[in-house]
């Protein structure tokens, strides 16, 4: 998993809870980089497994919330730092069905070696998109809350509803009705 992810969680725990909360989750977890991140960096995806786990068993906070709350957090990163991403799209479907074919491939331009979900696009209306997110790190919650935060960007809201097509969380189907 790339660095920026983890610097970025690491900033919104500092911000939420302070720095003492930052170095309980470090020092509570077995971490091979010790804790210590950099954005560039790649790192193993159970470092952010018991990073975030640790922070919901101190803070009584759901895991599912957490990434919520992380999604608007780094959402907002990446939009600072690379606004080209998302400055063509019109509205957030179309932003939306551009996920795999357009927005991934920009992100592994600027990220060489990110390992990114995918989405299956099933269907795009202009009221509606179904898609499948298949991933084997199962962070389809973080990808609910960034399909929101898309829809803020744009002043719009949505309903988006999800149904696991495997227990894990591997494999989910989407579907995202936009409120006008």
């Amino acid at each position: 998993m790339k660095g920026i992810v983890f610097t970025d969680f690491l900033e919104l725990v500092e911000e939420k809870y302070g720095l003492e909360m930052v170095d309980n989750i470090i020092s509570q977890s077995e971490l091979n980089s010790g804790g210590a991140y950099t954005s560039i960096g790649t790192y193993d995806f159970s470092e952010m497994l018991q990073l975030i786990s640790n922070l919901s068993l101190n803070t009584s906070v759901s895991v599912d919330d957490l990434l919520m709350v992380f999604a608007e957090h780094f959402f907002n990163t990446l939009i600072k730092s690379h606004p080209n991403l998302v400055e063509h799209y019109k509205n957030p479907m179309d932003l939306l069905a551009s996920i795999e074919n357009h927005i991934h491939f920009e992100v592994q331009k600027i990220y060489m070696d990110a390992q990114l979900p995918t989405f299956e696009l099933i269907e795009h209306k202009d009221d509606k998109l179904v898609m499948i997110y298949k991933s084997d790190k199962a962070l389809y919650i973080l990808g609910k809350g960034l399909m929101e935060q898309v829809f803020k960007l744009f002043g719009e809201h949505a309903i988006i509803e999800y149904e696991k097509l495997k227990e894990d969380g591997t494999e989910v189907k989407f579907t995202i009705a936009r409120v006008v």
